[in-house]
């Protein structure tokens, strides 16, 4: 008899700590429902729509549910929509390297030559000032600078260095590449910036002391440890070149063409499903892209 009541509290304390050990796992679950109730509403459904809206058949008026394949038919079967993604993917090239080279350089710079927490902070606000302005503002603002009788071309004159104006700079995919690059940059500066920071500056002295010059440290040290936050400064810069259809449209004077701007006239035009479809392409064209790029670099650290 005295056994069995001395089980029962051991019993008892058992049963609480297994309620115990489930409490904060419903307490998590309970905590992350938010979140997904925000995500499958704003994110997984909208993308749900859309998949669905690709397969409806439609014409001049209006959209027909039903289910076809036509619509991916025109738009993996057209060269006309394969040169449209490959201009894109160049664009997307482009805008990267310059934006990663740039980006680079100018976090390397507040992070490593400015000694002071205050004037790091300082010269990174000054940084994102041009950036409080809408895109379409600074991306217009180039058109003076850069047309025939623009700001370049008249200080090229009258120098003499040229005899008459350079037509390229304006409505090519020069003025297109730079002002993506404009708009984008501070996208790859942010995340690089953030990351140079985390870096524990005994590590630099350390192999500076074993004799490493400038650029060892840069190439074996320093550019290391910077590969996450030039891992999601890269996530940032490629969805929103890929996105990106007004700058696409204004600084190449309609000469040239994206998947956005494809996809934005064919909107325009009420062929929606066409539209859908060239949107799960760029979707999970895009989604390839970042997968390769998380499968090279881990950027767990970073989150």
């Amino acid at each position: 008899m005295a056994t069995i009541t001395s089980s029962e509290p051991v019993k008892g304390q058992a049963i609480k700590a297994k309620r115990f050990h489930l409490l904060p796992a419903s307490i998590s679950y309970l905590q992350a429902t938010p979140l997904t109730l925000i995500l499958g509403g704003f994110l997984l459904l909208p993308v749900l729509m859309i998949t669905v809206v690709s397969f409806w058949d439609y014409d001049f008026a209006q959209m027909y549910p039903d289910f076809v394949t036509f619509n991916y038919t025109e738009t993996l079967g057209s060269w006309v929509t394969w040169k449209t993604y490959l201009n894109t993917l160049k664009y997307a090239f482009m805008v990267w390297v310059i934006t990663l080279f740039v980006g680079f350089w100018v976090a390397y710079f507040l992070a490593f030559h400015i000694r002071t927490s205050a004037m790091q902070m300082v010269l990174f606000l000054v940084c994102t000032v041009p950036f409080l302005t809408s895109n379409i503002i600074r991306m217009i603002s180039w058109i003076p600078v850069l047309g025939r009788n623009g700001l370049v071309n008249s200080t090229l004159i009258s120098s003499r260095l040229i005899s008459e104006p350079i037509e390229w700079l304006l409505y090519s995919d020069f003025a297109v590449v730079l002002a993506m690059v404009h708009l984008y940059t501070l996208f790859m500066v942010t995340p690089i910036f953030n990351t140079l920071m985390r870096v524990d500056k005994s590590l630099v002295e350390a192999a500076r002391d074993a004799g490493a010059s400038s650029w060892q440290i840069l190439t074996n040290v320093i550019l290391p440890l910077a590969k996450p936050g030039m891992a999601i400064g890269t996530i940032f810069v490629v969805t929103l070149v890929m996105a990106d259809f007004s700058t696409v449209q204004v600084m190449s004077g309609g000469q040239s063409a994206s998947v956005a701007l494809m996809m934005k006239n064919q909107m325009s035009l009420l062929q929606y499903p066409a539209a859908a479809a060239n949107a799960v392409v760029l979707l999970v064209l895009v989604l390839l892209m970042v997968a390769g790029i998380l499968r090279i670099v881990d950027i767990r650290k970073e989150l």
